[in-house]
């Protein structure tokens, strides 16, 4: 019987609360974890690979896969944009023995922690307040006005949904964040 049959971890943000930062660290720190692949019909961006950062598709593809419910969950993060996880990336990730871990949007981390109540753990990152959740957005580089307004609003919005998850790290220092990120993990996986 498989040790991790089933078990998954969800890690969801606000954009810019440094989600894929920590995400990066529990990688190198427990080899039994592994990365779900999302799927996203966005073009790839500066050395990003199709299957290593995201699984690249057409919208019509996506949509296809949506019909054929192919998809643990899936959203249209900002319009036109959808993002989503697949079943069989999930499936694959099992077959290795290995956890996946989820690094998604707060709707989609929802859906998925519904599905899979018993078996999941859900950590919601937050920013330690939404002005400076909107500094590190606009250091990035890559926001025009009107996309990190609308990147602060929906991170807003997010907050909201906070006390939905099981765990919540406050993220005002990376490095503490990811050591209690690690505590947390470590509790997790050794949970029977």
């Amino acid at each position: 019987m498989a040790l991790y049959l089933n078990k998954l971890i969800i890690i969801t943000a606000p954009s810019g609360a440094g989600k894929t930062s920590i995400t990066r660290h529990l990688m190198r720190h427990f080899p039994q974890l592994e990365f779900s692949v999302s799927a996203a019909t966005r073009q790839a961006r500066g050395t990003e690979k199709d299957g290593v950062d995201y699984h690249f598709m057409s919208t019509e593809t996506f949509q296809q896969k949506i019909q054929q419910n192919e998809f643990v969950e899936w959203e249209m993060v900002y319009e036109g944009k959808y993002y989503g996880t697949l079943r069989s990336e999930l499936e694959k990730i099992w077959a290795e023995d290995k956890i996946p871990v989820l690094d998604i949007d707060v709707k989609g981390a929802i859906h998925v922690q519904q599905q899979f109540p018993q078996t999941s753990l859900s950590i919601f990152i937050e920013p330690p307040s939404v002005d400076e959740l909107k500094k590190r957005l606009q250091s990035r580089g890559t926001e025009t006005a009107e996309s990190l307004a609308a990147r602060v609003n929906k991170a807003s919005y997010e907050l909201s949904f906070k006390d939905h998850f099981n765990k919540i790290i406050v993220n005002d220092d990376l490095q503490k964040a990811c050591i209690e990120a690690e505590m947390i993990i470590f509790g997790f996986l050794n949970k029977r």
